[in-house]
């Protein structure tokens, strides 16, 4: 009886010990775990391709379409790598943009421009100008590393019907265009449901919105739709993706800035 007292006594110790810790852990330790698990539950899909379109509205309601497809390549111990090539209208058929992504050092992105026949460097000191004239700036279109940021847990949230966890990400880029962001990370998938994007000002700048998870492979979530809303102008860009594939047996050979005037 003796023992059984005891082995009761120390299970009990042990279990107030692992409550304890939880009830300790730091919103800044409670938000890295977070996004862990967020970056954990998204890899391992290789590689895919997609077929999209950007449409972009300015304050009055006025659209432009823009066709595009998009490669992506994910990289062991980096960040991803990603082509995009745009197919209409006229005034940007054959535009192409190839971005490296990075976990650690500055990203590398370039840009085909037909009418000048060259590629053209994207420096980083420039990674928050507008995308082809969307509400996404350069950097929105990076691929999410754990390195790019510090982590805050704020609160428990409820944003298109899902709780979701809000955590503040700050950028380590000193670059960046960005002071903080929002996420609103679901609880059920550990989805970005939405993200609210604060200036240099720390004013809040955007808003980008994912609608229509669809699960590919048994195991990737991703948006049919995200809508960037900039507060700050009233205009607003629509990214929508009508194919997506994945493990098309793309490799690095097929994301090269030396190919980009042949990109097709």
């Amino acid at each position: 009886m003796k023992k059984l007292h005891n082995l009761i006594t120390t299970t009990v110790i042990a279990l107030s010990l692992v409550s304890g810790y939880t009830l300790a852990q730091t919103p800044e330790e409670k938000g890295l775990a977070i996004a862990k698990e967020r970056k954990a539950r998204d890899f391992g899909w290789g590689d895919s391709t997609a077929k999209a379109e950007m449409i972009l509205r300015n304050a009055k309601g006025q659209q432009t379409v823009r066709k595009m497809k998009i490669k992506a390549l994910e990289i062991a111990d980096d960040g991803d790598k990603a082509l995009t090539i745009f197919q209409q209208p006229r005034d940007v058929k054959g535009t192409a943009f190839l971005s490296f992504s990075h976990s650690v050092k500055s990203d590398e992105q370039w840009m085909y421009l037909p009418a000048l026949k060259r590629v053209k460097r994207i420096a980083s000191r420039n990674k928050s100008g507008p995308f082809m004239g969307s509400e996404f700036a350069f950097e929105d279109l990076s691929s999410f590393e754990i390195e790019k940021y510090t982590y805050k847990y704020i609160k428990d949230d409820t944003v298109n019907g899902e709780l979701s966890f809000v955590v503040e990400l700050d950028p380590v880029d000193k670059n960046s265009g960005y002071t903080r962001q929002l996420v609103w990370i679901d609880q059920s998938h550990y989805r970005a449901q939405k993200v609210e994007f604060y200036d240099r000002k720390n004013s809040l700048l955007k808003t980008l919105t994912s609608f229509e998870y669809k699960l590919y492979l048994d195991k990737y979530w991703r948006p049919s739709k995200q809508t960037m809303l900039n507060h700050q102008t009233q205009k607003s860009t629509d990214y929508v993706i009508y194919e997506l594939a994945f493990q098309k047996g793309l490799k690095e050979k097929d994301f090269n800035k030396a190919t980009l005037k042949r990109a097709k």
